[in-house]
């Protein structure tokens, strides 16, 4: 979240972000139960002076009864003050991070192509999405996949367990090299962890599955359950920010999320996913995010299907990013009805989220003069299973008689250089 202080001191700024990102939100409501808030606080603190004043020495009756009275004034102010605080902190939790000024302003559509790589494929036959290419390989089974747990749940099979494997630990030596310690998460944390990173837990509109009777939810992502690693933390970071990368399955409600062009392995209830998180200074956290996005682009880039990165929209950010960069990969299943060429489909995030994600989880770094500062957090998808990055192999090396070439910088992993038939 922002510091009250500075959205007290900058209301106009934070009106113009608000409409930049389409968040509605009553900002002159919150500034007054902010005022309410601080003068209660101040009415409490002297009268409990007087109270700790009053008890000194030998009270008499008449001195009781005023402290008793005050005492009762203390107890009406702290019942008011709670009240307060409930619609106080509801507010202050739902203003945006701050934009960066180089984010395109607008919605989903409005983003900006940073770059592209990777020439699109030309097919000299009717190419399949990956979807009809697994079902006719029987590699997938979304039918018992329903049976067993419900609609967009599925069974991998055989040489595409295989594939998805493989990608996991490519994307593992290839993080790691650059210094980013390798972690396994709980699938499970605090709702209050959630709310610390940004997640709505419960209510309508989130997107996560929570547990009945119990303060814990499934994770959407190890960003997480990393981020809540350090929570009320003061770290170490004299010599340089704290990387991670985490592997964790993740359970996502999908609400709404059902079409033509999330069929398929697209969007999903399910899957396994490779997440970097860093904790850094302030002033590191530009160059870790270029730095995010470069380990990005060079597992795409080794796998060889085509993909463009784009500077997200101030609307698509999402609460806690100062900044977002997206990976898009070629696919044919986002060919429109008029041509089955295909179109980009997301692949990858890396979001700075400054000190948005600290201030709520109260994680800070002991300063060179001793002070304590809150850190900045980075995140990017650097893999994942399941879902969309064995997407964009499948559909960009798919064959006409049906096989799938396997990327060369997998075959080492996988043991083999196609998937076939076997029958």
């Amino acid at each position: 979240m922002l510091d009250i202080k500075y959205i007290r001191e900058h209301a106009e700024l934070i009106k113009e972000n608000l409409k930049n990102r389409g968040v509605v939100l009553d900002l002159d409501n919150l500034l007054t139960l902010d005022r309410d808030r601080r003068a209660h606080m101040a009415q409490i603190e002297e009268l409990r002076a007087q109270r700790n004043q009053g008890s000194k020495g030998k009270p008499s009756e008449e001195d009781i009864a005023k402290m008793r009275q005050v005492g009762d004034q203390i107890a009406t102010l702290e019942k008011e003050l709670a009240t307060i605080e409930i619609d106080y902190n509801k507010l202050l939790k739902a203003v945006p991070n701050l934009t960066h000024p180089e984010t395109p302003i607008g919605g989903e559509e409005d983003f900006k192509v940073l770059a592209t790589e990777g020439k699109i494929p030309k097919f000299n036959f009717e190419p399949k999405d990956h979807e009809a290419i697994l079902l006719d390989l029987g590699l997938i089974d979304f039918e018992r996949g329903t049976k067993v747990a419900g609609n967009k749940f599925f069974f991998s099979k055989g040489d595409l367990v295989r594939l998805n494997q493989a990608l996991i630990q490519y994307g593992i030596d290839i993080v790691t090299k650059h210094g980013y310690e390798l972690m396994e998460t709980p699938d499970l944390a605090k709702d209050e962890i959630l709310e610390g990173i940004g997640f709505n837990p419960r209510g309508p509109e989130t997107q996560i599955y929570s547990i009945d009777n119990n303060d814990l939810s499934l994770i959407g992502t190890a960003e997480i359950t990393i981020g809540g690693y350090h929570a009320n933390e003061i770290l170490d970071l004299s010599k340089g920010p704290k990387k991670y990368v985490a592997l964790s399955h993740c359970f996502r409600t999908e609400a709404g999320a059902y079409g033509r062009t999330s069929k398929g392995m697209y969007r999903v209830h399910q899957f396994v996913k490779l997440e970097m998180f860093v904790f850094c200074k302030p002033e590191e956290s530009e160059v870790m995010h270029q730095e995010i996005l470069t380990i990005e682009r060079e597992i795409a880039s080794g796998l060889g299907f085509p993909y463009r990165v784009i500077d997200v929209a101030s609307q698509d950010l999402g609460g806690p990013a100062y900044r977002k960069f997206d990976i898009e990969a070629w696919m044919v299943m986002k060919g429109d009805s008029a041509s089955s060429t295909g179109g980009y489909g997301e692949i990858t995030s890396a979001s700075n989220c400054t000190d948005f994600q600290a201030r709520r989880l109260n994680i800070r770094y002991r300063k060179e003069n001793g002070d304590t500062e809150f850190v900045h957090t980075l995140n990017g998808t650097a893999i994942n299973y399941s879902s969309r990055w064995p997407i964009a192999i499948i559909e960009n090396f798919q064959q006409k008689n049906g096989s799938i070439k396997i990327p060369k910088v997998l075959q080492k992993y996988c043991g083999f250089k196609e998937i076939k038939s076997r029958t």
